[in-house]
């Protein structure tokens, strides 16, 4: 015979378990998000990146703030704009940025390339993809509709980590003139952001690619502006994840992978499979891994860290990556940098396919 207080105690478990099962899942807190882009378009890394982190379930994208760097910043804000439109996210704001860097110059550039030898990419100076900076060049996808935000970047990123302290990641994935910019604004900007996460500096990779071979320590987006970049490399960062070159070689844009996103019919997989352009051996996945690794860490497998810097003499080594480890860094020191090493290749791309194949999340608030 079962006693009332035994009865009494069943019951009532049973009922909280009821309860519990009947109650809705508490929705996951959204990782905050800043997207600090040299946007080139239409697709290619630097769209495809930003997509990575629109397309996740787990992010809030604040803004994307647009810097010059693979092409210039008119061309760049164009080709963000009409992505978003095309893939029903305009709600997004996107902000102007830094068109030149702080203080490199493409005249002195060309001289010095006379002196030192020419760089595989230049970027929006590249001689055969150069044209003026308030032209926005070939728009295969058509012009936006839409307008950037009248603010500039870098009071808007100071605007966010003011607005939500420690909450708000920086993705940078092009020069960071944008960043530095903000912290001549407001030095308390590093250390009120959660993080920073960038695609950047050159170590040794292991390539046959001749942008780095003879230059294994030169990578476009801390060499367009190094003084940027050294800046925010000082800046004090709560931590500071950085995507090399050496990791990136280990990536590719195939066509298998391309027709694995062109199967399905998602906005986002119809945009890449339409402006997306194979370049073969060298085409390299650098911005979407970092977005993908800051989404979920596992993908990589190995890392370490390093203290990095930037190469400020005006010389043959301008602008390339400087790197030590604790036992010989310089008495200035620059911030750690946790450096990613290898990656588990094919979770990547699964994870790749997954999100731009994937339906175009809900719209966000404005911010």
């Amino acid at each position: 015979m079962i006693s009332a207080g035994l009865f009494h105690r069943s019951t009532m478990a049973l009922l909280v378990l009821c309860l519990a099962a009947a109650a809705p899942a508490q929705a996951i807190e959204k990782q905050k998000v800043i997207i600090d882009q040299d946007a080139a378009g239409p697709a290619g890394s630097d769209q495809q990146a930003m997509l990575v982190l629109i397309q996740s379930p787990k992010t809030e994208v604040l803004g994307i703030t647009v810097v010059t760097g693979d092409q210039w910043l008119k061309a760049e804000l164009a080709h963000t704009l009409r992505m978003l439109e095309l893939i029903g996210r305009a709600d997004i704001p996107v902000v102007p940025g830094a068109e030149y860097p702080l203080v490199r110059r493409k005249d002195e550039t060309e001289l010095w390339e006379q002196r030192y030898g020419s760089v595989a990419w230049l970027g929006a100076w590249t001689p055969k993809l150069y044209h003026p900076a308030h032209d926005l060049g070939d728009m295969p996808e058509g012009k936006p509709n839409t307008k950037p935000s009248d603010e500039d970047a870098a009071h808007f990123m100071v605007r966010m980590v003011h607005k939500f302290p420690h909450e708000v990641t920086i993705y940078e994935g092009g020069p960071m003139t944008n960043l530095a910019l903000a912290i001549s604004l407001d030095p308390e900007f590093p250390s009120l952001a959660k993080e920073l996460v960038f695609m950047g500096a050159s170590l040794h990779p292991q390539t046959t690619d001749p942008e780095f071979t003879d230059t294994p320590r030169r990578e476009f987006n801390l060499w367009f502006d190094a003084e940027a970049a050294h800046s925010v490399l000082h800046a004090p960062w709560r931590k500071i994840v950085c995507t090399t070159v050496d990791i990136s070689v280990k990536t590719n844009m195939t066509a298998e992978l391309l027709n694995r996103i062109k199967a399905s019919d998602s906005p986002t997989a119809r945009y890449i499979g339409k402006y997306a352009h194979l370049r073969g051996q060298y085409d390299y996945l650098w911005d979407e891994l970092a977005a993908a690794a800051w989404l979920d860490p596992s993908i990589i497998t190995k890392k370490e860290m390093r203290f990095m810097d930037v190469n400020l003499d005006h010389g043959a080594n301008y602008g390339d990556t400087l790197t030590w480890v604790d036992t010989n860094k310089p008495k200035l020191v620059p911030q750690a940098v946790e450096i990613q090493v290898d990656l588990d290749a094919e979770k990547f791309y699964k994870m790749f396919v997954e999100l731009m194949t994937a339906p175009t999340p809900g719209t966000t608030g404005q911010h």
